[in-house]
């Protein structure tokens, strides 16, 4: 018995060879993360903004005509619509207004509906390789001055089973 433990007969192989098998399978899980990476739903973008001052001047009332595809192989279902502004003085977040106010907001403010399009609605089913059109409204808390010098708007279009869309102007 202490033949076997006195002295070590197995030895390591050398290291060229295992760092080459192991550079190897390296490359072959890059590859393949690379290959089947998740892929965005859809695709698209923010069309036309439209902006109006609400009374008294410290906020706003924003329309947003937006279209993406739906790239998938399966229907896209809507959770929810969601905007965010972000100016030099903040950040502010908004969620999509409901599409059974969009005619009392148009007559409030006419020029809201200046590029008026379809409510984008949660619950809608966008069918794969279909293009959806509409117009989403949210409020933000800034003058219309401060709205204009904003450095970005974006859209999150969350599915429910389904990466987010993401649409920034």
């Amino acid at each position: 018995m202490t033949e076997e433990f006195d002295k070590a007969r197995w030895t390591l192989p050398p290291w060229q060879p295992v760092a080459v098998a192991l550079g190897i399978v390296a490359m072959v899980v890059a590859v393949l993360s690379f290959v089947t990476r998740a892929k965005p739903p859809a695709a698209g973008g923010i069309d036309n903004i439209t902006a109006v001052q609400v009374p008294p001047g410290d906020s706003v009332l924003v329309g947003i005509s937006l279209n993406f595809t739906n790239n998938g192989q399966k229907p896209l279902w809507v959770h929810t619509i969601k905007a965010t502004l972000k100016t030099e003085k903040g950040e502010w977040s908004d969620d999509a207004a409901a599409a059974v106010d969009y005619d009392r907001y148009f007559q409030a403010f006419p020029d809201l509906k200046q590029n008026a399009e379809v409510p984008l609605i949660p619950e809608m089913r966008v069918p794969p390789g279909a293009q959806q059109k509409g117009m989403v409204i949210v409020s933000f808390p800034v003058a219309k001055d401060q709205f204009e010098q904003r450095k970005s708007l974006s859209v999150t279009i969350q599915p429910y089973d389904q990466k987010a869309v993401v649409l920034t102007r």
